[in-house]
């Protein structure tokens, strides 16, 4: 069956049967708003992206079910950035009427496989057809207490520089799918992310950050936003850069990737001085590795250090759609 058979709301109805209830949605699917219950002296948090065909995603690549996870995978990261615990979401899908349905069953099975991981409730949204290839829109509602929200306007000199897990992964599996192979560690990274939301929340309500991020752009755009924001400059150690055996199997010396390369959906973070050691006993304990790779200093922009003490200039800077 084509989504053109199936209808708007045959569509509609078909995604609403999929949405379990939740105690924090009194009123869901069906109306023209939902109606949220906050949690007592939160703050919510809202983040939106979008996920084009041609542009974010390659039908050639990627199955309805990995799109579907990875489509509310990345709005979740944004939340945990900002060490929000995640609680709603809103779906914008348009299609080509052409679709069969079981392309939309797929999407769906995954992106509620992903909502239900974290304890997130699908609460609306709206559908379209396209005459052009897939366009979706999620929104992403989070809460955390207001004096437990991290931004990236809080670091100062002096800071440490951490990330979570790996870099560049996500990048060469981009690179390895483009060369025709279609599975492994590093496809994995960039087909199907995971949000490090507990370890978001877990640094927030420790008050162990000062600016935090996700590495969506690159380590190189993305600690450029906080340096930005803070009105400070940061010195990266390359050295110190987490790579996976998979990159360094791939890439072997060349950091490009894990500079600039993007999607993947770590943390990046600042922690004053002194504060160290908790983080890298706080991430012990999450099972989650953990890396200095730099410091926050005075000035602008970022310095690249290798390991003989010179000044490394990179190719690229991150991930720009207008650049």
């Amino acid at each position: 069956m084509k989504l053109a058979e199936l209808g708007e709301f045959g569509l509609i109805d078909r995604i609403a049967q999929q949405v379990a209830a939740a105690p924090s949605v009194p009123l869901g699917i069906g109306d023209d708003a939902a109606a949220l219950l906050p949690t007592p002296e939160n703050l919510t948090l809202i983040t939106c992206d979008m996920l084009l065909e041609g542009v974010h995603f390659d039908l050639n690549f990627c199955d309805p079910h990995s799109l579907g996870r990875k489509s509310l995978a990345v709005n979740i990261s944004d939340l945990a950035a900002m060490g929000a615990v995640p609680r709603h979401c809103l779906l914008g899908i348009a299609l080509p009427a052409a679709v069969p349905v079981e392309f939309m069953d797929g999407f769906m099975t995954g992106m509620l496989e992903m909502a239900g991981s974290f304890g997130v409730t699908l609460v609306g949204g709206d559908t379209c057809a396209s005459k052009g290839g897939i366009a979706i829109s999620i929104t992403a509602l989070g809460e955390q207490r207001p004096e437990r929200v991290l931004k990236r306007s809080g670091a100062k000199a002096g800071d440490l520089v951490y990330v979570s897990g790996t870099v560049g992964d996500a990048a060469a599996g981009l690179k390895e799918l483009r060369s025709g192979r279609r599975e492994g560690f590093l496809v994995s990274r960039q087909l199907d992310p995971t949000p490090r939301v507990a370890a978001g929340v877990a640094v927030a309500e420790a008050g162990l950050a000062s600016a935090m991020i996700d590495v969506s752009d690159g380590v190189l755009s993305d600690l450029g936003h906080i340096c930005e924001m803070s009105k400070v400059a940061a010195r990266v150690e390359l050295a110190r850069l987490p790579l996976s055996d998979e990159y360094r199997a791939l890439c072997g010396d060349d950091l490009s990737l894990a500079l600039s390369g993007g999607e993947d959906y770590e943390l990046l973070f600042c922690v004053p001085q002194g504060r160290g050691e908790a983080v890298e006993e706080l991430f012990g304990r999450l099972g989650l590795a953990v890396t200095r790779v730099g410091a926050i200093v005075e000035g602008s922009g970022i310095e690249l250090v290798a390991a003989d003490g010179s000044l490394h200039q990179p190719g690229a800077r991150g991930f720009d759609h207008f650049g």
